[in-house]
């Protein structure tokens, strides 16, 4: 479909709204294209390409929202569309008012790029022959690779369109790709593993030796490892592994947890919850990310926002829901995931600011502690409404300001609030997970006071 056509059945189901009973309405339109490939002892394992698209509509009428939505989008009937939305709202018993965006403050829109034309000449038989020289390369790089357990590249190529009876006009184009790699290696009957990612979309910056290089260091460098005696230790949390932590816990910044009494930040805005140096921002507008964007799912604007600001809690992540019921105006945080789905709240690039330390003037300052490199169990060893985490952790031991011998079988304890609460340093080295849904999350390495850790 061009356009040109998509255009005018867009147009079609706006004009005919108010005919059927709304007050406004809202027409979204997604489309997605997927790659994936990995392979295994140098032939493809899995392959898929897959092509999504939809429509979905939104009408409004006396602050109550019906939703309807089609895959069909050529052969859409308006009539039908229309009045499974209107019998959507009708069945709503929410008493929660909804909206449909209509930017009477003549809010600015920033402009991003995040397409890269270029991009779109890399084949998909380069993609798997850049998995099969990464293969290659580990066995090369260390004898002690038994396995090249995951060597995976997806991409996705995607089209946003939103449109409304106010006003509002907008669309978006975006891809990029990722590339994950994790090994075994092995020495005698001992087995560890060792992860990277890169991701972006600009396939002429991959580095494909650093990333397996990465990959393997890591992996070797834990050969070794024994539990520690339980006790509370200083810790050093490395970059990656705090921006798993934060992304567990990122649902406590969300308006909606707080105002459904799901955040143990509620209540707690202009309070100092964390370290003095300590800075959490929502950046919309970072280049090369995959979680940049101009606008949200509803429409508005995105902003660039400070969460905590010098230790203090600032502001929540709104949408226009949220943001009506506390008496403020939507930060930009409105998601939906497909166009079947409802409105919710998530965070775009979500990171701690970096500090003013190397990570090795931070292990010099530990006299005997952790320096922690994973923490495993997110789903089952974490709880976001009380902050308290248990979680299984591997790294090395620090004593008298160096690393001396790798670990594992161990389990960390705390509580994410006291953690933020208890941080000394923050390091330099900023660095961002794997996308995650629509968000992307990343920190720099840091150093609590103290945690326990359960050993033997």
């Amino acid at each position: 479909m061009n356009s040109n056509q998509l255009d005018s059945i867009i147009e079609k189901l706006l004009n005919a709204s108010e005919s059927h009973g709304f007050d406004g309405a809202e027409v979204m339109v997604t489309s997605q294209k997927d790659f994936e490939a990995s392979v295994f002892q140098g032939d493809i394992d899995e392959y898929s390409i897959s092509e999504s698209s939809g429509l979905s509509f939104r009408g409004i009428k006396d602050g109550s929202i019906g939703y309807a939505y089609t895959e069909k989008i050529s052969d859409v009937s308006s009539e039908l569309l229309l009045k499974e939305a209107m019998d959507n709202l009708k069945a709503i018993d929410s008493k929660d008012q909804e909206f449909i965006f209509d930017n009477k403050e003549s809010l600015e829109y920033k402009e991003i790029n995040q397409f890269n034309a270029l991009y779109k000449e890399v084949t998909n038989e380069e993609k798997i022959n850049l998995l099969k020289k990464m293969e290659k390369e580990a066995y090369a790089y260390d004898h002690r690779v038994s396995t090249v357990k995951h060597c995976i590249f997806g991409d996705g190529n995607q089209l946003l369109k939103i449109k409304n009876t106010y006003g509002i006009d907008l669309e978006e184009r975006s891809n990029g790709f990722f590339i994950y790699f994790n090994v075994g290696v092995t020495l005698g009957d001992e087995i560890q593993s060792g992860y990277s990612i890169f991701f972006g979309n600009d396939y002429s910056a991959v580095d494909y030796k650093a990333v397996v290089h990465e990959a393997v260091d890591k992996a070797v460098n834990l050969l070794g490892a024994q539990p520690i005696k339980s006790d509370n230790y200083s810790v050093i949390i490395e970059n990656k592994t705090f921006a798993s932590l934060l992304k567990a816990y990122a649902s406590i910044f969300s308006a909606e947890a707080v105002q459904k009494g799901l955040s143990l930040l509620d209540g707690k805005i202009d309070e100092t919850i964390g370290n003095e140096n300590l800075s959490i921002v929502d950046h919309p507008h970072l280049e090369n990310k995959m979680a940049s964007r101009s606008f949200d799912s509803e429409g508005v604007p995105t902003q660039v926002k400070k969460i905590v600001e010098k230790g203090q809690l600032k502001r929540f992540l709104h949408n226009l829901k949220t943001a009506n019921k506390a008496h403020i105006t939507s930060t930009g945080n409105a998601i939906r995931y497909s166009y079947k789905s409802s409105v919710g709240i998530a965070p775009s690039n979500f990171y701690i600011e970096a500090g003013s330390f190397d990570v090795e003037e931070m292990v010099a300052s530990v006299d005997r502690g952790l320096y922690i490199v994973s923490l495993e169990g997110m789903h089952a060893g974490i709880n976001p409404v009380s902050g308290d985490f248990s979680l299984a952790a591997k790294g090395f031991l620090i004593e008298q300001g160096e690393k001396v011998k790798p670990v594992n079988q161990i389990t960390v304890s705390g509580n994410f609030l006291k953690v933020l609460q208890s941080i000394e340093m923050i390091g330099k080295d900023l660095k961002f997970g794997l996308p995650s849904g629509a968000s992307i999350y990343g920190s720099p390495s840091i150093k609590v006071k103290a945690l326990t850790i359960s050993g033997n």
